[in-house]
Parts: C-alpha cells; sequence; structure tokens
C-alpha cells in the first residue's frame, strides 16, 4: 500500500474546511490537523490528513482520488504553490515500527500511529517547499558576490537595488514567519507515548539537519540583504559627496567672477 504526501500551499483553513467535509466523510479534527476516514469499496479504509501549514499525507488512498481531494482543499488554501513538493512511500504491518528504503512498516492499524508518523513525512515536505524558495533565491542573486568580489561594486541602480532588497527580505521572511511548523509538533504534548514514531521519521528524513542547512541558508541571505544595504549607503554617500564637491566648485567660480574678474 501507499502512503503519499503533498504540500500545496503556504497553509489551509483547517476549520472551515472541516465543517464542510465532515459530513461527506469520517472526520476529526486534532490540534491543527485534519483527518478523513476515505471508504474505499472492497479496500480497507483509506486515511488522509490535513495539516494546518499547507501540507498533506494520505495512507492506502488511491492516487487519483487524492488529486480529487487536494482539489476540493484548494478553496481553502492561502498562497497557492506554483510547484506542489511530493514524497512517497510504501507500508506494512509488522511487529516493530521502522523505515527501510522508504518502506515504512506500522506496528498496528491505529489511526494515531499514522497520524504520529505523518507529523514528520508533511515536516519533509514542507521543509522541501523551504529549500526550494531559499535555492531559487540563490539562483536569483548568485551574481552580486561574484561582482563585487571581480569589479568592487554592484552593477545595479538604486531601484534595482532596493527590489533586490525586498525580494531577499521577503524570501527570508516567508521563511522565519512559518520555520516553527518544524518543531517537535505540540500534539505530542497530549500523546507523548507516540513520539518515538514520529523521531523515526523525523531521523530518517533527516529533519534536523536540513532545518540546520537552511538556517544557514538563510543566514547567507541575511548577509546579501546587509551588503545590497551597504551598497545603496553607499551610492547615496557618493552621490552626496559629489553634489557637494560641484557646490564648491560652483561657489568658487562665482568668487573668481566675482572678486577677481569683477564681472559680477
Amino acid at each position: 500500500m501507499d502512503c503519499r504526501a503533498y504540500c500545496s500551499a503556504a497553509s489551509y483553513k483547517i476549520k472551515p474546511f472541516y465543517e464542510v467535509l465532515r459530513h461527506r466523510y469520517k472526520a476529526t479534527l486534532y490540534r491543527d490537523v485534519l483527518h478523513f476516514e476515505i471508504p474505499l469499496p472492497g479496500l480497507p479504509n483509506g486515511d488522509i490528513f490535513y495539516f494546518g501549514y499547507g501540507a498533506v499525507v494520505s495512507w492506502g488512498v488511491p492516487q487519483e482520488m487524492e488529486l480529487e481531494l487536494l482539489q476540493l482543499v484548494q478553496p481553502y488554501e492561502e498562497k497557492h504553490t506554483d510547484y506542489i513538493e511530493t514524497d512517497e512511500f510504501t507500508y506494512i504491518y509488522g511487529e516493530t515500527p521502522k523505515i527501510l528504503e522508504d518502506e515504512i512498516t506500522l506496528p498496528n492499524h491505529d489511526t494515531l500511529t499514522k497520524l504520529a508518523l505523518s507529523q514528520g513525512i508533511a515536516q519533509s515536505v514542507k521543509l522541501g517547499t523551504f529549500e526550494n524558495a531559499i535555492q531559487a533565491t540563490f539562483n536569483q542573486s548568485k551574481n552580486i558576490p561574484e561582482d563585487l568580489a571581480t569589479k568592487g561594486k554592484i552593477p545595479l541602480s538604486k531601484n534595482e537595488i532596493r527590489k533586490k532588497m525586498g525580494e531577499l527580505f521577503l524570501a527570508r521572511n516567508s521563511i522565519n514567519l512559518h520555520a516553527d511548523v518544524l518543531d517537535t509538533p505540540e500534539f505530542f504534548w497530549e500523546y507523548p507515548e507516540l513520539e518515538p514514531l514520529y523521531m523515526m521519521v523525523a531521523n530518517y528524513l533527516d529533519i534536523e539537519t536540513r532545518v540546520e542547512v537552511l538556517n544557514q541558508r538563510l543566514d547567507v541571505v541575511h548577509e546579501l540583504f546587509q551588503m545590497l544595504g551597504s551598497e545603496l549607503n553607499h551610492q547615496h554617500s557618493s552621490r552626496l559627496e559629489w553634489t557637494i564637491i560641484w557646490l564648491i566648485i560652483i561657489e568658487v567660480i562665482l568668487t573668481l567672477l566675482k572678486d577677481v574678474f569683477r564681472i559680477l
């Protein structure tokens, strides 16, 4: 059986979505997570979890139905992503929970077990969208430090620098505002006995290391932002210096015309 994950938006309006679909599916609302049990003729029921930060994890749901369920949530999305981050696993049932070569072994059929595992899977695809966003920012800005190193200046106009600073600020801020979703979910305050399942997934998907790398890249973006700010101040200071120089030259010329040549 298949387990798939998607991140399609910055966030979902979970409660309104729950109110609309709770009469259609068996629904349960947890801490910022909505669970639907999906009836499948001739098969065990599937499970799908919607996370408030824009991620979806499904268990045992046919892919064509998953796509329909993704379309259902679109009216409740905040900032739909142009590229949907995805991940895919298979799963079986066994005595000991484990993950090996993208195959998850579930110890039981309990919904909370799937939810605990889904917490880590959902975080991973959300982290993937952050990684893609910061990489795109790097690709758009990689020439800035190179130009500064080779030419001694940034070949951008004042307006272009301001625009680039705005882009860097938005990229960094959009990630910082949602970075708390990568912390250990509050769900485990209520169900601490399930946290080892979450940690198993988090370790397998290397979430902690990826978060550290993401934070390092955010620091680089911050340094780029400061670099552009310094260049903007330098351009302003340079223009101010030239303005003062020209004013002094004009004053000297006027003095010469008046006192030496007695023209004025």
